[in-house]
């Protein structure tokens, strides 16, 4: 049977920089709608030490969700060295598709279908899919690319994740500071060696009650037009349920590829909250009985990038292996982890393997 290797990889950071001082005068209304009396810097102050976000990337008015990935799979493709007409599949992951500037999301034609017509792919049989699974969406775009290529329904496939999520929050939200634009790609291909790319993999989908901890909702401000509808987080509940099951997930396709976290040579998790992040890191730990871990295994960017949604996986995995992160790397032969909780609520996780002698 074959498994799945990365051959190639890319990202699209958007060039604005939002600080802190972009939102001081904002005005925020809490989840019953009141009027939150603070000052603003005080919010912003408080929220930075929650998160660690300091800045955030904001994508041009001019460009679109598909322009974002359309940079970023430009990059794979060409890293890859591959032709782009070798590629049997193309799975973007995404929540909100083509947003224009009114914040009106787009999904006709599919934002891989999109892709695929700005890439110049001729091909008739690379077959598109879209993918929207919450913020996980382009860590389980990466499991379904095995899962084809295992089956022998694929030999290469691009997978890509973009968001522009700056133009779907409600600008009465605090939690609108959490969320950046941005796009990240890997091209992968089948190997015949069984003992390197990706090992295990694992899903979990908690649909019940669960549904309401992230969504779309009007705005908070009951004066602005309610008809349009935002990002509507649930902080508190999304950090309880992350708390208590991702640790446990991740763990569990640890196992399924018959390691031990002393294997694992990085993290890369989905960043939407550092606070968060670090305990759920530090229960995983837990689990193996140990109390402290290096942080250096789970390198954050959401302290320069904000969450950037299905972007944040395969941005941080492009940048680290191109030397792009100051005290990171990959090692040749190294075990890592791609994880994620998002929107559903979902959770999925994967063990890959570097072959030795290259990244």
């Amino acid at each position: 049977m074959p498994n799945t290797l990365i051959i190639g990889s890319g990202s699209y950071v958007p060039e604005n920089v939002i600080e802190g001082s972009h939102f001081k005068d904002a005005v925020f209304y809490d989840d019953n709608h009141q009027l939150i009396e603070k000052p603003t810097e005080e919010i912003i102050e408080k929220f930075v030490d929650i998160t660690e976000i300091e800045r955030r990337r904001y994508a041009n008015p001019e460009d679109f969700n598909s322009d974002l990935a359309h940079r970023a799979s430009l990059e794979a493709i060409e890293d890859a060295g591959i032709d782009k007409e070798e590629i049997d599949y193309i799975i973007f992951a995404t929540n909100f598709g083509e947003v224009d500037v009114n914040g009106i999301p787009n999904f006709m034609p599919s934002m891989s279908a999109r892709l695929k017509g700005k890439l110049g792919i001729k091909r008739r049989d690379c077959i598109n899919y879209d993918m929207i699974f919450g913020c996980p969406g382009w860590v389980e775009s990466l499991i379904l690319a095995d899962t084809m290529i295992k089956a022998g329904k694929a030999k290469t496939v691009l997978v890509v994740g973009g968001e522009t999520l700056s133009r779907v929050t409600d600008p009465y939200d605090r939690n609108k500071m959490i969320f950046a634009d941005g796009a990240g790609a890997v091209v992968v291909t089948a190997t015949e060696d069984s003992a390197v790319g990706v090992l295990a993999d694992n899903t979990l989908c908690d649909n019940g009650e669960e549904l309401c901890y992230l969504e779309n909702g009007p705005s908070l401000n009951l004066e602005h037009d309610q008809s349009q509808l935002f990002i509507r987080m649930r902080g508190r509940k999304i950090y309880e349920y992350a708390l208590k099951n991702v640790p446990d997930a991740i763990k569990a396709t640890i196992d399924k590829a018959g390691l031990d976290i002393s294997d694992i040579g990085k993290i890369l998790i989905h960043q939407a909250n550092a606070k968060m992040d670090y305990a759920m890191i530090g229960r995983l730990f837990k689990l193996y009985g140990q109390k402290d871990y290096d942080h250096a295994i789970s390198p954050m960017t959401i302290q320069e990038f904000g969450n950037s949604s299905v972007a944040t996986v395969p941005t941080l995995f492009d940048l680290i292996r191109k030397g792009k992160m100051e005290g990171q790397q990959f090692t040749p032969g190294s075990h890592i982890l791609f994880t994620s909780v998002g929107a559903g609520m979902n959770i999925n996780c994967v063990v890959y393997k570097f072959p030795e002698g290259k990244i």
